[in-house]
Formats: structure tokens, sequence, C-alpha cells
């Protein structure tokens, strides 16, 4: 059995990297839901923006209670040029059929990110959180891709 050092870094590594994903989600939902035009739509990215901030400050507030206080993450890079080429599309006019195949994107990487975080050891109420956390990532991927195949 690895050491409680040990163990904490993994947890520590892996809650991180899922941090990171969540903040571009918060920020991508947030981007589309301000320029999609669907009024449901622009509802659901909104709503889906603060809830990937509930889970990144429930995921921020687990490293704090295992005494990891220094917190700063931001978005991946990947992150980053995702939102930029979608700022760009929606400058030449792309519609929500558009918006939405960028989203999708961005919930592959979200799926994957809790997928690498869960293969590692975790506590177990650690390990629930994040399962709990996946199985929403997953609805909400599932539906983004509905949403997208029925604007094509």
């Amino acid at each position: 059995m690895s050491s409680p050092s040990k163990d904490l870094k993994e947890t520590e590594s892996a809650l991180r990297s899922v941090i990171q994903s969540l903040i571009d989600g918060q920020e991508g939902f947030k981007k589309i839901g301000e320029q999609i035009k669907d009024e449901a739509l622009k509802e659901y990215f909104l709503a889906e923006s603060l809830t990937r901030a509930q889970f990144r400050g429930v995921l921020e507030s687990i490293l704090h209670q295992e005494g990891v206080h220094d917190i700063k993450e931001s978005g991946t890079a990947v992150g980053t040029v995702r939102r930029a080429w979608n700022d760009f599309k929606s400058a030449l006019g792309a519609g929500d059929s558009s918006l939405l195949s960028t989203a999708e994107e961005g919930e592959d990487e979200a799926v994957e990110a809790y997928a690498r975080a869960t293969e590692t050891y975790l506590p177990l109420p650690v390990r629930q959180v994040l399962t709990t956390q996946a199985a929403h990532i997953d609805k909400s991927h599932e539906f983004i891709k509905a949403a997208r195949d029925t604007k094509k």
C-alpha cells in the first residue's frame, strides 16, 4: 500500500485536473449561453455554467479539508483555444449547430477528465463525489449531442 502522502498527492493531482476541466466548462458554457440564439438552450447553458462552478467549489473544499490551501487553478490550454475558436466562429456568424458542436467537444474533454481521475487512487468519499458529478457530466454530454443532432 502506498504512503498517505503519496495517496494525498494522487488525489490532489486528480482533483486539480478535474477542476481545470470544470473551469473550462464553466467558462465555455457561459460564453455559449451568451451567444446561442435558442432561448431554451441559452437557459440550459447558463445554468450548466453555474453547475460547473458548484462542482468546482465542492472539489476545492475537499482539497481544503485535506490541507491543500493553494488552489489557484485556471482552465486548460485546450479549453482556452476552443473558446477562442468558438468566438471566431461566432464572429463569422456561426449558428447554434456550430456552438453545440463546440460544446460537445468540451464535454468530451470533461468526460475524459473524470474518467482519468477515477482511474487513480481516491478515498471512497472523494470517489463518490466524482462519480456523482461524472454522471451529471455524462447526461449533459448526451443532452448536448442530441440538441446538436436536431439542429443539423
